[in-house]
């Protein structure tokens, strides 16, 4: 599995990375619905595991290299 993750490229690498944001956001948003405390539970602990999947997965598929790459777009230009 992990090698045919880091056989993907850095464009998927980096849509899977930021596909973890949403799964964070909705994993803490559904605590206000409406529903029961046993449902929260269950909907925050597939969606906080989703977000987890999305993150280690896109780590993997970017790889050390790929994490450099994408940590120096971001990096600010200090003079």
């Amino acid at each position: 599995m992990k090698s045919w993750l880091q056989s993907l490229s850095f464009r998927t690498g980096v849509i899977v990375l930021l596909c973890c944001i949403p799964f964070y956001i909705l994993s803490f948003a559904q605590m206000l619905l409406p529903i029961s405390v046993t449902a929260k539970g269950v909907l925050w602990t597939i969606l906080f595991g989703l977000a987890k999947t999305c993150q280690y997965g896109g780590l993997t598929i970017l790889g050390v290299e790929g994490y450099k790459r994408l940590k120096n777009k971001f990096k600010r230009n200090t003079p």
